[in-house]
């Protein structure tokens, strides 16, 4: 089907003029919500109705194409990203009703009592193997609904799983990132993987440091510094090696494993002087205390619960990591397709839009089918492990039942909020604004390798997944490289490098950090706290991925 609109990147005929216009759905919406303070799903309709206008009236969308683009996108932010929060937030009610996340609370405070060190191993170390296996939000939900229940304040186990999911993403859902780069784009799978892999671990030292420092500040964060660099070199080093020497699927779930067994080895042999206590974000302790004692407490109050308790508690989680590894293994992933996956194509949509060159080489049809892969779902996999967990914990099916349904209407404001935020992404991506933004950065000449890099971090921003911003950018960045004279692979690592980074302020991440930990209406805070650290960070990648363009010894690491 040959495509009956093209796109047009420059409507206004200047394309300073139209990347500002270009922009404005993206700012209206974060300015609703972290300025004017206007809840997510209200900011969200006002972000979609300034896209649905400037789409119409100014590229000249057709408007039955304008509003199935955005149908379209509220359809895949319903399933799989909804399915993802729904069912984790329903595991996680029945635990919390049955009185094992309290337990689970002392149990990980018998590892350590510091908020610190829970923080690292939860946040950094467990929320990067929840991004290895399943990726698409997982990782979020997972960690800031245990930080949640560990007592954390919402804005810091909101706020901190966001920072923390950042240097794994790259690789995330078993390499799918890099994979469809290669796939989509023409790269060498391995070669661009070897670079990713010269680029984040960099990264993974430095992110553990900066979330700590985040959240207790600089002279707490050394106070831990040992294990810190324990924990981020355990993760860093095998991120090289494996990227370097296997391939993109497993890299993040061998550096996961590592991390923790690292940091949990370390915490038996090495003890901070103080312990943290203190469970929101701030400068300065509110309360620390002597290691011993606290420590004495922490393992007083394991020690007195059964091991069938402490099982218990474990259990559902257990139950979970497990069953995400294995639904995330491609193999199983094809077989529950070939026995419930339908596709879609999505009426009026499915290849009527074109893109057209310099985004790609000849116009091209875009692609819009919907496929309800309910076996395959990472959600799904959520599902049965919550189901089973109930069933550990003694919950009946009516009780479930019951659980389930009260957490589906509390969730409610929340699900339309995520359908609202993927609709106004896949608006923008279908009527070419966001191709504007991204020849926008590509115009940059001598100084594209940094600006390159952010290219990577707008497109995780709008879409909220670095597999979306490959798909999106991952070719102009291969014809911008090699028009300037640089490696496609650098330029094409660098999409995926930087978009990392934009991942903690994608509207939807904050929608699902915020429902985790039942903080819903506050995404403005969070988008507040979480802004300037995404913003530093993308910007350190973009001077790094510079080095590696122009500046010898750090030229040499360049693959191709």
């Amino acid at each position: 089907m040959a495509p009956v609109w093209l796109q047009n990147y420059d409507p206004l005929g200047g394309m300073a003029v139209s990347t500002l216009l270009a922009g404005v759905p993206v700012v209206v919406m974060l300015a609703a919500l972290g300025v004017f303070h206007i809840r997510a799903h209200l900011a969200a309709l006002l972000g979609i109705l300034c896209a649905m206008l400037i789409a119409v009236t100014v590229y000249a969308m057709p408007l039955q194409l304008a509003l199935a683009s955005a149908a379209f996108g509220g359809l895949n932010g319903l399933f799989p990203i909804g399915w993802i929060v729904l069912n984790i937030l329903f595991m996680y009610r029945m635990a919390e009703e049955s009185g094992s996340l309290a337990l689970l609370q002392r149990a990980i405070g018998g590892i350590t009592p510091d908020r610190r060190l829970q923080l690292l191993l939860i946040a950094f170390s467990l929320g990067a193997f929840f991004e290895g296996a399943a990726g698409f939000g997982t990782p979020v939900a997972v960690t800031a609904a245990l930080l949640i229940s560990l007592r954390f304040t919402p804005l810091a186990a909101s706020g901190l799983s966001l920072l923390a999911n950042t240097a794994p993403v790259a690789f995330g859902a078993l390499g799918t990132p890099v994979l469809t780069l290669a796939k989509v784009h023409g790269y060498d799978a391995l070669a661009v993987t070897a670079m990713i892999g010269r680029q984040l671990p960099v990264f993974s030292l430095l992110v553990p440091f900066w979330l700590i420092w985040a959240f207790a500040g600089r002279r707490a964060m050394w106070e831990v510094w040992p294990a810190i660099a324990v924990c981020g070199a355990a993760f860093a080093i095998p991120q090289f090696l494996v990227s370097n020497f296997v391939g993109p699927e497993l890299v993040d779930i061998v550096a996961a494993v590592c991390s923790i067994a690292a940091l949990v080895g370390f915490l038996r042999l090495w003890r901070p002087k103080t312990v943290w206590l203190k469970a929101g974000l701030s400068f300065e302790a509110e309360s620390t205390a002597e290691h011993g004692p606290a420590a004495g407490q922490a393992a007083a109050s394991v020690a007195t619960a059964s091991r069938s308790d402490l099982f218990r508690a474990w259990a559902p989680w257990l139950i979970l990591v497990l069953l995400v590894f294995v639904w995330g293994q491609p193999a199983l992933k094809a077989a529950l397709n070939e026995l419930l996956a339908p596709k879609f194509p999505f009426a009026l949509l499915d290849g009527a839009i074109g893109k057209v060159p310099p985004v790609v080489a000849e116009p091209t049809g875009i692609a819009a089918v919907y496929t309800l892969n309910l076996l395959s779902a990472t959600g799904s996999a959520i599902l049965l492990a919550a189901l089973l967990g109930g069933a550990v914990l003694g919950f009946g099916p009516l009780a479930m039942l019951r659980v389930y349904l009260e957490n589906l209407w509390a969730l409610r404001t929340s699900l339309l909020t995520i359908i609202l935020m993927v609709g106004l992404g896949t608006l923008t991506h279908f009527s070419g604004m966001d191709s504007t933004l991204g020849l926008a950065f590509a115009a940059s000449g001598a100084f594209y390798p940094f600006f390159g890099t952010l290219m990577g971090w707008l497109g995780v921003a709008l879409t909220g997944s670095d597999t979306a911003s490959n798909v999106l950018f991952g070719g102009m960045q291969k014809v911008a490289a090699e028009q300037l004279g640089l490696s496609a692979n650098l330029m094409g690592a660098a999409n995926s490098s930087g978009g990392v980074m934009g991942k903690m302020i994608d509207a939807q991440s904050i929608v699902v950090a915020s429902t985790a930990t039942r903080w819903v209406g506050h995404e403005g805070t969070i988008l507040r706290f979480v802004l300037p650290h995404s913003i530093a960070l993308a910007a350190l990648v973009g001077v790094w991925v510079t080095l590696q363009a122009y500046v010898w010894p750090f030229t040499r690491m360049v693959v191709g």
